[in-house]
C-alpha cells in the first residue's frame, strides 16, 4: 500500500527500514499522514474555501495576524509584528515584520501584503465576502488598502466596526500575504497570477508546495529559512485515504504516522496501546441539513420544522459518531460569543407527521440528499433515510465526492445536502453572516452565503445579523446573537444537528503537531519524531 502513495525516494526508504523492523517505519525526517482531502480544488489563498484546502494553506502561506489557539480572544502577530487603530475605529495601520522571505526568494513587505488583500477583493472568488464585509470592492480596495512604505501597511473600513471583528478577518485564509512579484510573472489576461496559483504556491510559510495530485496527495517540502524556525520534518506526505479502514491498517502497520478519519470503533483498539496515541481537538465545525426552498415541500416552514423531529440526534451520536460529535442545534459553535446551546428538537416521529399532515403532507414525499461518500457522513445519511421513512418520507441518498456534491450545493441543483460548516474566523459575524444573511437572492448575487445557497430569502434577518456586526457593546451583542438563533432555530432551512471533535490517532513517536480549535488551525511545523 506504501507504493500507492509514497514517492519513489520516500517508498526506498520505507522499505529499507522495514527490511530492519518487524513493522514497517515511515523516514525519521518525513512526515506521513492519511487524512480525505478531495475537497481541495484549489491552491489559490483567494479561492481556498474548503477544509482540507485551508488547512494546506496555513503550512505555506504566512498570515498577517493570528491568535491563540488555546485561548482565541488572544489575538496574536502573525506576518506583521504590530498595529494601531485610529480614533475614529476605522484606520488601521500595521508594521510588517523585517526579515521575512518568501519561498521564492523575495523579501516579504507591506506591498505584498497589500496586493495581496486587494487581490482577493479583485479576484472576488467564494472567501472574498470576508473583506468586502469591510466597504471594499474591486473599485475603491486600491485607494483604501495601502502600502505606505516597506514595512507600513495602512486600510480604511467603511465603518467603525468593533476592532476585534476587524483583526479576526486577518487571521482567515484570506490574510494570508501572496509573492506579488511570482504571482505578477503568472499573470494571464489580468488575473493577478490566479490561473497559476490554483496549482502552485507563493508563500513564505513554512512548508512549500511540492505537489498536488487532485484527490491523491499533496506533498510539501520543509522551508529551511522559516522565520519561526525550521520545521522539524524535511517533508510532508499528505494521502487522500478515503476509507478509514485503510487508514487504520496503514498505521498499524507503521506506513502511515498519522490517521485523521477513523472510526469509534477503530479508535477504540488503539486507546490504552502505548504504540499509539489518540487526541481530541474541540473544533468549530458544524454538522447540518441545508434544505432547498426551491423545492416544493420546503418552502413550508412546517416541513422544514418536522425534519428537525426526524433525526435521531443522541442514537447518531452515540453509535455511528462514538463521541466525535455533541449535539448542537445553533449556527453559532460554543465557545462563541453568544452561542445559543439550548436543543430544543429531539427524535419524535409522532410531531413530524403532524406537522406534514398540518403542511398538507400527510402521506410524505420523495426527495434527494447529496451526500459525500465516506465516513460518517454516509453513515449518518443512512440512520437519516430510515428515520425519514417513520413518517413517510423517502429518501434518496445520491452519493459523490466531496468536489462532486459541493459544486452542485454551490449551484442551488440539490435537494438536501449534507454538510459540515467550519467558523472563518473567531468572531460570531462568521457563522451569522452564512446562517442568518441573505441579501440578495438573485442567481446572479454576488454574495452567496448558505443561506443564498438554499435559496431562502430573509431580508429581516439580514437586517438583525448587520445590527448585531455593528453593535460595539458585548453584552448587548451577545444577547441579539442569542435572539437571532431562536428564531432561526424556528424557521429556518436549516437541521443543525452536531459540533465536531475532531479525533487523531498516531504512532507514539509522534509529537509537537498543534491540533487547533478551526479547521484551518492545524500546524505541522513544530511536530517531530522522537
Amino acid at each position: 500500500m506504501s507504493k500507492q502513495f509514497l514517492t519513489r525516494a520516500a517508498m526506498a526508504a520505507v522499505v529499507a527500514l522495514a527490511s530492519a523492523t518487524a513493522i514497517a517505519r515511515t523516514p525519521d525526517d518525513t512526515l506521513v499522514m492519511a487524512l480525505k482531502i478531495d475537497d481541495i480544488i484549489t491552491l489559490d489563498p483567494a479561492e481556498v474555501f474548503e477544509f482540507s484546502g485551508a488547512e494546506y494553506a496555513a503550512q505555506v502561506y504566512d498570515r498577517l495576524i493570528s491568535y491563540d489557539v488555546r485561548d482565541v480572544s488572544r489575538i496574536l502577530p502573525g506576518a506583521a509584528e504590530s498595529w494601531t487603530i485610529s480614533d475614529d475605529g476605522r484606520t488601521f495601520t500595521f508594521k510588517i515584520r523585517d526579515g521575512i522571505t518568501f519561498h521564492s526568494g523575495n523579501p516579504l513587505t507591506a506591498r505584498d501584503a497589500a496586493f495581496s488583500l486587494r487581490r482577493v477583493v479583485k479576484l472576488d472568488q467564494s472567501p472574498a465576502f470576508i473583506l468586502t464585509q469591510l466597504g471594499w470592492n474591486a473599485d475603491n480596495v486600491d485607494g483604501l488598502v495601502r502600502a505606505l512604505d516597506d514595512r507600513t501597511l495602512q486600510f480604511t473600513t467603511d465603518q467603525s466596526y468593533a476592532p476585534t471583528f476587524v483583526l479576526y478577518l486577518l487571521t482567515a485564509g484570506v490574510g494570508s500575504v501572496v509573492d506579488e512579484k511570482l504571482a505578477m510573472e503568472h499573470e494571464v489576461d489580468g488575473d493577478l497570477g490566479h490561473g497559476w496559483l490554483r496549482t502552485n504556491s507563493a508563500g513564505s510559510g513554512a512548508f512549500k508546495l511540492n505537489a498536488w495530485r487532485p484527490n491523491e496527495s499533496l506533498v510539501l517540502d520543509r522551508n529551511d529559512d522559516y522565520w519561526q524556525g525550521s520545521p522539524g520534518f524535511r517533508r510532508a506526505f499528505v494521502r487522500h485515504i478515503p476509507e478509514s479502514a485503510t487508514q487504520s491498517l496503514l498505521l498499524q502497520n507503521g506506513d502511515i504516522d498519522i490517521a485523521r478519519n477513523l472510526t469509534p470503533e477503530q479508535l477504540a483498539v488503539l486507546r490504552g496501546n502505548p504504540a499509539y496515541n489518540v487526541e481530541a481537538s474541540p473544533k468549530g465545525a458544524i454538522w447540518y441539513l441545508g434544505l432547498n426552498t426551491r423545492r416544493g415541500p420546503f418552502q413550508n416552514i412546517e416541513v422544514r420544522n418536522a425534519l428537525k423531529f426526524l433525526i435521531d440526534y443522541d442514537t447518531i451520536r452515540d453509535t455511528i459518531l462514538g463521541g466525535q460529535m455533541v449535539v448542537h442545534q445553533a449556527f453559532l459553535p460554543r465557545g462563541f460569543l453568544g452561542a445559543l446551546e439550548e436543543t430544543p428538537y429531539s427524535y419524535d416521529p409522532a410531531k413530524a407527521r403532524e406537522l406534514l399532515a398540518a403542511a398538507g403532507y400527510a402521506d410524505g414525499f420523495s426527495i434527494t440528499m447529496d451526500t459525500r461518500n465516506n465516513f460518517p457522513v454516509m453513515d449518518m445519511a443512512q440512520a437519516i433515510q430510515a428515520s425519514f421513512a417513520e413518517a413517510g418520507i423517502e429518501l434518496e441518498i445520491i452519493p459523490g465526492d466531496g468536489s462532486q456534491t459541493l459544486t452542485k450545493y454551490r449551484a442551488r441543483n440539490h435537494d438536501i445536502y449534507i454538510g459540515r460548516w467550519g467558523p472563518d474566523y473567531q468572531d460570531p459575524h462568521t457563522n451569522a453572516d452564512t446562517f442568518a444573511n441573505n441579501p440578495d437572492n438573485s442567481d446572479d448575487a454576488g454574495f452567496k452565503p448558505l443561506a443564498w445557497r438554499n435559496a431562502w430569502d430573509i431580508p429581516a434577518l439580514s437586517r438583525q445579523t448587520q445590527a448585531a456586526l455593528l453593535e460595539r457593546d458585548p453584552a448587548r451583542r451577545a444577547e441579539m446573537y442569542l435572539d437571532l438563533q431562536r428564531e432561526h432555530q424556528q424557521v429556518s432551512p436549516f437541521v443543525i444537528m452536531f459540533q465536531e471533535t475532531e479525533v487523531i490517532a498516531s504512532r507514539s513517536d509522534m509529537g509537537g503537531m498543534v491540533w487547533g480549535p478551526s479547521f484551518d488551525d492545524n500546524r505541522y511545523w513544530q511536530g517531530t519524531k522522537n
